[in-house]
């Protein structure tokens, strides 16, 4: 719930803010409750486990009281029952696959499910998933509920400028060193066979299950190349707003619920896709993913290839831009001499001390202005397919300052959008405790807490 508070994305994490749903029979169980908000309730446990998964987030809590979680916990909550009074949706599917991929990561955390179960006081697999089931729908349900808040808010660029000038000089955040960079990627060809070698292959897991029954999930676990579904088995949820690339997208809503789709070609590789149900606007699917490999000889002429063109640019036969034009397989940024966008906030600079991909920060950490790496073969993430060649240049460097309106309008841009939304979700809050039932136990009647919540 990042609107609510800028810390809670650190607390209410998978497994952090520990909740659940007032069942018949939990409603014996009243012990430790220390607040009910419409048909959720709050434990005593769930402050202490806020202030331990804090912690396990590298969170400061010497100076956050009982009072700052239950405020976390209510607005969550809060959320969470309207959401339901709203009729959103959180399916089992989303559900399930969010605490697959979470389970994953805490087992290479403890190393083994039997350390994370012990970590977690479980005895079994099926406590641990069945425990934390409701933990996240709740959370998910909050989640659906502040995005229908905030989903038409919108910024112009005079509210950005008055939130600008609203700082105090003294106050403005430090802009750590920044670039902006230019790519050139070169790609091995891949035979018109090798292609064909992957189309078979993907037809002939379609006929098997289509034929004889076969799992889709199991097909995909077994041959899929996608490392972000394949512990799921290559399921994944989407509406016509998720940004999957076009042909993905295209291809998935235009299937009938059930069917198998042909192999079909995307900048990834080729993929078929098991449309396995379709509620509203969200497409529940599995999919499998296959990439073409190259030759070891094609390999080695995309690297001569590349490294004749850094020549060529460092011996000022051209610019960079030009050929980043001529050559690059990039399309998206082909026509702007292969300018990078930074994914993580739409613009095109880099704050160098925030790159995270270790291999993209080797690449550039380094490079002074206009100067042109060595190519290295990379891939778009770890394990991803369709590896290529990359060059980057440093078109643009600036060095470490406070924010500044021209320099950062993006960043400011998006502070200030941030803090609008949180804004309307405070509103939201105030207004719907009206007509929420509330009870909160006398003992934390004296909490400061950031909305109307004693009654």
């Amino acid at each position: 719930m990042n609107l609510i508070n800028k810390n809670t994305a650190l607390i209410a994490v998978f497994f952090g803010l520990v909740t659940n749903t007032l069942s018949a029979q939990e409603k014996k169980r009243v012990d430790g409750v220390i607040a009910v908000v419409g048909e959720h309730f709050i434990l005593e446990s769930d402050i202490a486990q806020g202030y331990i998964q804090a912690k396990a987030n590298g969170v400061d809590v010497s100076d956050k009281s009982k009072c700052y979680f239950l405020n976390i916990l209510l607005d969550s909550k809060l959320m969470a029952h309207q959401a339901i009074q709203d009729s959103l949706v959180v399916t089992d599917v989303e559900v399930n696959t969010f605490i697959d991929t979470q389970v994953d990561r805490m087992v290479e955390q403890y190393g083994t499910l039997d350390n994370t179960l012990k970590a977690y006081n479980k005895k079994s697999y099926e406590e641990f998933r069945a425990f934390f089931f409701d933990i996240v729908k709740t959370n998910k349900l909050g989640d659906a509920m502040q995005n229908e808040i905030v989903k038409d808010i919108q910024i112009s660029p005079e509210e950005v400028k008055r939130f600008y000038n609203a700082i105090p000089k003294d106050d403005l955040p430090v802009v750590g060193k920044e670039v902006e960079l230019a790519e050139i990627i070169v790609k091995p060809e891949i035979s018109k066979a090798e292609k064909q070698k992957v189309i078979d292959r993907l037809n002939e897991i379609r006929n098997d299950v289509i034929q004889y029954g076969s799992s889709f999930h199991n097909k995909a676990i077994a041959y899929s190349e996608d490392t972000g579904s394949l512990a799921t088995g290559g399921l994944m949820t989407m509406t016509k707003k998720d940004p999957f690339v076009k042909e993905f997208k295209e291809m998935a809503f235009s299937l009938r619920e059930g069917e198998i789709s042909m192999p079909f070609e995307t900048e990834y590789g080729y993929h078929i896709i098991f449309l396995e149900k379709i509620e509203g606007p969200k497409l529940t699917l599995r999919h499998i993913l296959i990439s073409p490999k190259p030759s070891a000889e094609a390999v080695v002429e995309a690297k001569e290839k590349i490294d004749k063109i850094r020549l060529s640019i460092l011996n000022k036969e051209m610019t960079f831009a030009e050929a980043a034009l001529a050559v690059t397989d990039r399309k998206e940024n082909k026509l702007n001499g292969g300018l990078v966008t930074n994914p993580s906030t739409g613009d095109t600079k880099f704050e160098i001390n925030r790159i995270e991909d270790p291999v993209f920060y080797s690449m550039v950490s380094n490079l002074e202005l206009n100067e042109v790496s060595l190519p290295k073969f990379v891939a778009d993430r770890p394990g991803a397919p369709g590896e290529y060649y990359r060059m980057i240049q440093v078109t643009s460097m600036y060095d470490e300052h406070p924010a500044d309106y021209n320099l950062d309008y993006m960043k400011i841009r998006e502070v200030a959008l941030r803090n609008k939304k949180k804004e309307a979700v405070d509103k939201w809050i105030k207004n719907s405790i009206k007509d929420t039932y509330v009870k909160i136990a006398d003992f934390y009647q004296n909490c400061e807490l950031s909305a109307n919540w004693i009654k």
